[in-house]
């Protein structure tokens, strides 16, 4: 259904009164008009509005992070209320973040360290969707933390920004390949297992 933006109160009463018709009439003819519009693009099938590019890649994040966990035997953790602590969870934990010491790790000019592994199941939903698991770690890092940076250095941010061009360039890249190949996750059947690059 489409959505139709109203003009603010004042703007409308002002346009009906100089139309010379009075408050009630002028209000009964928006409401048929924004109806039969409502109508209209229902009747035309008039496009949705496209969906938050974060929240298609979440969602395909989630599709093949838990098919990997369920490929291994595990239950995809959920959290909200009524969910209890498993006796696997540190097993899952394990499964999907990775084990042993980080493979992944970038100092920022803040002086934290990120860390993350290149094993389990996010890793590889990372490199399935992004083409390059290490290049997404960088450049979303990177971009992650420009204001940190700019409040670290008391720097504007803009300045910052202009710093870390190429980095910007890469996750622009990357998020874009991401999109498209998280259109085709979504689109295709769940399938189970660990997801390929």
């Amino acid at each position: 259904m489409a959505v139709i933006k109203e003009l603010p109160r004042s703007r409308t009463s002002r346009r009906l009164r100089t139309a010379g018709r009075p408050p009630a009439v002028g209000a009964l003819a928006c409401a048929v008009v924004t109806a039969g519009a409502l109508l209209t693009a229902c009747a035309t099938g008039a496009p949705r509005s496209a969906a938050d590019p974060d929240d298609v890649i979440k969602a395909a994040t989630q599709r093949l992070t838990d098919a990997c966990l369920t490929r291994q035997g595990f239950v995809p953790p959920r959290s909200g209320p009524g969910r209890q602590p498993g006796t696997d969870d540190a097993r899952v934990s394990a499964a999907l973040f990775g084990t042993g010491p980080a493979e992944l790790s970038l100092t920022l000019p803040t002086g934290y360290v990120v860390r993350a592994h290149t094993d389990g199941c996010l890793a590889a939903a990372q490199q399935r969707l992004y083409g390059d698991q290490p290049g997404w770690f960088r450049a979303s890092v990177v971009v992650n933390n420009l204001r940190p940076e700019a409040d670290h250095a008391h720097r504007d941010l803009a300045e910052v920004r202009a710093r870390h061009r190429a980095e910007i360039a890469d996750w622009q890249r990357l998020r874009a390949h991401a999109l498209t190949e998280a259109a085709t996750v979504l689109k295709s059947p769940p399938t189970k297992g660990n997801p390929s690059a």
